[in-house]
């Protein structure tokens, strides 16, 4: 009998591990928080131990592999790793209806920019499908990009004829209708080109700009969502999806959206306060030493012009890139929710 019960203990142990997901997850920016405390912790600890033991998983960054920004749901697709996230700006040159998601001042808070997700997901979902083979299972906010500058500035109207340093491709048209010029300098280098004049002001995110040290090479600071939000999408190659059992994938979808995307959320907008008093000391700021920039409040003309600058030249163009009918769709889902409508003829 006790050669049996053994045999039965060492089958059932067998089935178990059989039966154990093993995942390989490429993150996004492994210096940023949303990596360091939401992706990290949930991909490593919280859906492991939720899973009891039956999903396993393997994670690093998108950086420390060396991959391309772009590559990153291209490779997802072809399942060189089973999980990938990255800001869905990084893969419009494949996919340029995705630029939807992020559109540039049309989100003034953390509220109304989860809201205009929700409504893009619908329409992500089947980007993600079509262009990557792969299904989406969150959608995250990096801190909103905001714009510093070298350079004084007052208003949105004092950015026209300056070089600027675009984060997304809807940034660098919104910049150009406006009347700045666009330039592509990569993160790591944007302090030596603010220090050099090679750009009068660059946009990324205020705690980025705050972490990587652009203060000291930057006077002013606009703190409006001129580079949108730069969402970061999480999915899972499509293949391995649907290789999941049912339970599995209730598991991942229920633990992703509670304790991943939704404390993501909750935090953007006490972080955007935080950073802004990080960088010009107005308000509080628990991230280190305050320093002294000089804060430009957008005035309410500044937003009304932005929003102009959408609907009559940035929106209707990328419809046009975009093709088919994605106008129709983004006017009766994002476009809904944020007041802003895409002229067509």
């Amino acid at each position: 009998m006790k050669k049996i019960l053994t045999f039965l203990m060492a089958g059932a142990a067998m089935s178990s591990a059989a039966a154990a997901e093993d995942l390989s997850v490429v993150g996004s920016w492994s210096s940023l928080p949303l990596h360091q405390d939401y992706e990290a912790p949930f991909w490593q600890t919280t859906l492991p131990e939720a899973s009891g033991g039956t999903i396993n998983t393997t994670v690093t960054t998108h950086n420390q592999m060396n991959l391309g920004v772009g590559e990153v749901f291209r490779l997802l697709g072809q399942g060189v790793f089973d999980v990938g996230m990255t800001v869905g700006d990084y893969a419009v040159a494949d996919a340029p209806e995705l630029e939807g998601l992020d559109v540039p001042l049309v989100a003034m808070s953390a509220d109304k920019a989860h809201a205009a997700v929700d409504a893009a997901r619908p329409m992500v979902e089947e980007i993600f499908e079509k262009r990557f083979n792969s299904k989406v299972l969150a959608i995250a906010p990096y801190p909103p990009q905001v714009v510093f500058c070298n350079a004084e500035v007052g208003s949105l109207d004092d950015l026209k004829g300056k070089k600027i340093r675009a984060s997304g491709r809807m940034t660098a048209k919104f910049l150009e209708a406006l009347g700045a010029e666009g330039i592509t300098v990569a993160f790591s280098e944007v302090p030596g080109a603010l220090q050099k004049g090679v750009v009068d002001c660059a946009v990324t995110g205020a705690g980025s700009g705050y972490s990587a040290g652009w203060w000291e090479v930057s006077t002013h600071l606009l703190p409006i969502p001129l580079g949108g939000w730069d969402p970061v999408v999480t999915a899972i190659n499509l293949d391995k999806w649907n290789s999941l059992s049912g339970e599995t994938q209730a598991l991942i979808q229920k633990e992703i959206a509670e304790n991943f995307e939704a404390p993501a959320w909750a935090s953007a907008e006490g972080a955007l306060a935080n950073d802004i008093a990080c960088l010009t000391g107005k308000g509080e700021c628990a991230s280190g030493e305050v320093r002294d920039m000089v804060l430009v409040e957008a005035s309410d003309g500044d937003i009304e012009r932005a929003r102009q600058i959408l609907e009559t030249d940035v929106l209707p163009e990328w419809a046009e890139r975009a093709g088919g009918d994605w106008a129709a769709r983004w006017n009766d889902s994002v476009g809904t929710v944020v007041g802003v409508q895409i002229k067509t003829n």
